[in-house]
């Protein structure tokens, strides 16, 4: 059966550096995690938008919320340089699992804060100058790259796909209305990003301990692999080290900080402590992790469509994708539609940011869809949801690096939970998916 975790709060402040003026003045660094603020008698909506400029954070506040602030500091972290900015008013900092954190300003009830203060600048929503194009069969890329005047940057012939850079913008809307017209193209669009994932908080104590798991013979359906398709996976430690298969990545060498885990390390912990809870701490099922990252902070559409078939190609029989963003891509829809027709489900994350508009590939036809409970019964505060999600788990994990335990929370978490609870029972039952998708979807509602 599957138990509850302890719900922790993990608080992202994701900052950037700015030099600091004399007077109105607001620096986040992000080196230190500190802020550096003179302000005098501003009014709160100009001091929201320049909170929202200097932090890049998502701003929402309660409408006729009336505030004038003054504050002078220096080197103060930035929940207690909120205090300090905000005065009476209450806040709530939300970390965004695929995007931006969200910062609420409110009188009243963090609900109330509806109203958006400012759309933050961020790194471009699509790769500047790229296009990715899907070809039907017996299309010839070059030759079609060569009329476009556009370079072939990355190809996969199996699929058709290639990845085409162009001079500048304007060539590459120019040839974005060409190829939808062109009988020889299934799909094009934008390389897309995907928002960097949130960083851990470090654990004084945790309410359970290291994760222990025992390695069974597979049955005589072979075992049952995860596709982890995420950043890079860092040694688990021995025990579970075994559970882990040799890493694949479609984004090259990775250079990591080994001070505190990755966001693929947590979700590989997070599938491994749930599969345990499937089976009695025993289970032949493995992780095969494919890192779409390597050093970047982001990933693009090409990196997850190609690493969603690298997973394949290598054995995966389950993918889990805790990412996501706002951009629906007929690219990496059409790979996942193939995936899932041969019978392999993939899980995706429904992402952090409390609407019910779609995010995908959490939304893509035939991908199943989680978001997050903050406790039994009740939809996580900073919880996607809408008719589109399918299931809902606990939004966080107690994850273990070494002797180290770290918190991890968002429906990425959730996300990770769904598919190790799924790869757990196919391991133990040898179930079918479609059997195991009808008990989990009996035992996991959404709290609409």
């Amino acid at each position: 059966m599957f138990k509850k975790f302890a719900v922790l709060l993990v608080a992202v402040a994701a900052c950037l550096q700015a030099p600091a003026a004399e007077t109105n003045s607001l620096a986040w660094h992000r080196a230190t995690g500190r802020v550096d603020a003179n302000i005098h008698d501003m009014a709160l909506m100009p001091l929201l938008e320049k909170i929202a400029a200097a932090a890049d954070w998502r701003i929402y506040v309660e409408p006729d919320t009336t505030y004038t602030a003054s504050a002078k500091f220096r080197n103060l972290p930035s929940q207690d340089a909120l205090k300090m900015l905000l005065g009476t008013l209450n806040f709530a900092l939300v970390p965004q699992t695929n995007g931006l954190p969200r910062l609420y300003v409110f009188r009243t009830v963090m609900k109330n804060a509806t109203q958006p203060v400012l759309e933050t600048k961020s790194v471009a929503r699509h790769v500047a100058n790229e296009l990715l194009v899907r070809l039907k069969p017996g299309a010839d890329a070059d030759a079609l790259a060569k009329l476009l005047g556009a370079k072939i940057t990355g190809r996969n012939d199996k699929l058709g796909l290639y990845r085409l850079l162009f001079d500048n913008p304007g060539a590459t809307d120019a040839a974005l209305g060409k190829l939808k017209n062109n009988r020889d193209v299934a799909d094009v669009d934008y390389n897309y990003y995907y928002d960097p994932p949130p960083t851990p908080q470090m654990l004084s104590s945790a309410p359970v301990g290291p994760l222990s798991l025992t390695l069974n013979p597979p049955g005589d359906s072979g075992r049952t692999i995860v596709g982890l398709i995420d950043t890079p996976v860092q040694s688990l430690g021995k025990n579970l080290d075994q559970f882990v298969r040799k890493p694949i990545s479609v984004a090259g060498d990775a250079t990591i900080d080994n001070s505190q885990p990755t966001h693929g390390t947590a979700m590989a912990y997070t599938i491994l402590s749930a599969i345990a809870q499937q089976s009695a701490n025993a289970t032949s099922a493995e992780i095969l992790p494919v890192d779409v990252y390597g050093s970047s902070p982001n990933t693009t559409t090409w990196n997850v469509a190609l690493g969603v078939q690298q997973a394949v190609d290598n054995g995966a029989k389950v993918l889990n994708l805790s990412l996501g963003g706002p951009n629906d891509s007929p690219i990496l829809a059409n790979v996942l539609q193939q995936t899932v027709a041969d019978g392999i489900p993939v899980y995706a994350a429904a992402g952090n940011q409390p609407v019910t508009s779609q995010t995908y590939p959490a939304a893509d036809q035939g991908v199943i869809s989680v978001t997050a409970l903050q406790q039994q019964g009740l939809l996580a505060s900073y919880a996607n949801d809408g008719t589109w999600v399918d299931l809902a788990l606990p939004g966080t994990s107690v994850v273990y690096f070494g002797t180290q335990p770290w918190g991890f929370q968002g429906t990425s978490v959730s996300t990770a939970y769904a598919t190790g609870v799924a790869a757990g029972n196919r391991a133990a039952t040898g179930f079918s998916w479609t059997q195991i998708m009808s008990a989990m979807q009996q035992k996991f509602p959404v709290p609409h």
